[in-house]
């Protein structure tokens, strides 16, 4: 991602959910926990030239601790990595509405692992060409509430979803099959006959990947064929 200290901020351009960053009653608190350490020493110069954000905290994983995370009392956290441990200590997850929220930076355009990071609690995700300016109005942004989608993986996570949606009639045979929610909505997509190039389209994926999972849910089901699969699932 692109490091830059003084230029005037605008809207994120690769994340949705813009709000005006005027007005902060008071400084955010934000922890830095990257990996890279040039990009940590980077964002830490630039954020605590801001009035409006602290920084409370700046370690790599190896060197903290989730505990460290919760005596900062940090309202965002700033990672570099897809962890589900250190994902569990979001505001996603716990009640306690002091619980912070997570923002990943310099990630892949990878719908699986962006899925994988909403799934264990992420809030805000930023790609690799992100620049400083998203990301400090990304930290304002988790900090009031919002989250942060860049647009063009939140059009396959609105896809995902509605997909899920149409797949009510599943829920029973997921506690049977052990379905997880991804062979869930590949297999309301093979009940339509769709082929493997078009599951792919639709859920931003490689045919490589959806071939797998398919022959994951032909043996786990005990199908030889993708409409047997279908068959047992959905009469299950």
């Amino acid at each position: 991602m692109s490091i830059a200290s003084d230029h005037h901020e605008s809207a994120p351009k690769t994340a949705v959910g813009c709000e005006k960053t005027q007005g902060t009653r008071h400084a955010v608190r934000v922890f830095l926990l990257l990996e890279n350490r040039l990009l940590r020493e980077a964002l830490a110069r630039i954020f605590r030239k801001r009035d409006d954000l602290q920084v409370v905290g700046s370690e790599s994983k190896e060197s903290c601790t989730q505990q460290v995370i919760r005596d900062s009392r940090c309202d965002v956290v700033v990672l570099d990595f897809v962890n589900p441990e250190w994902l569990r200590l979001s505001g996603a997850n716990l009640p306690d509405r002091s619980a912070p929220r997570f923002l990943l930076v310099g990630m892949s355009g990878e719908f699986e692992q962006f899925l994988a990071a909403v799934g264990a609690g992420a809030t805000g995700y930023l790609l690799k060409e992100a620049s400083t300016e998203e990301v400090l109005i990304a930290v304002r942004l988790l900090a009031r509430g919002s989250a942060i989608c860049p647009p063009v993986l939140c059009g396959g996570l609105f896809r995902y979803v509605s997909t899920i949606s149409k797949c009510g009639s599943l829920q029973t045979t997921v506690m049977r099959t052990r379905l997880t929610l991804r062979q869930q909505n590949l297999t309301a997509l093979l009940a339509k006959g769709w082929t493997n190039k078009e599951i792919a389209t639709h859920l931003n994926l490689s045919e490589f990947t959806v071939r797998n999972h398919v022959h994951r849910i032909l043996k786990q089901v005990g199908a030889r064929s993708r409409s047997q699969a279908v068959e047992i699932i959905f009469s299950a």
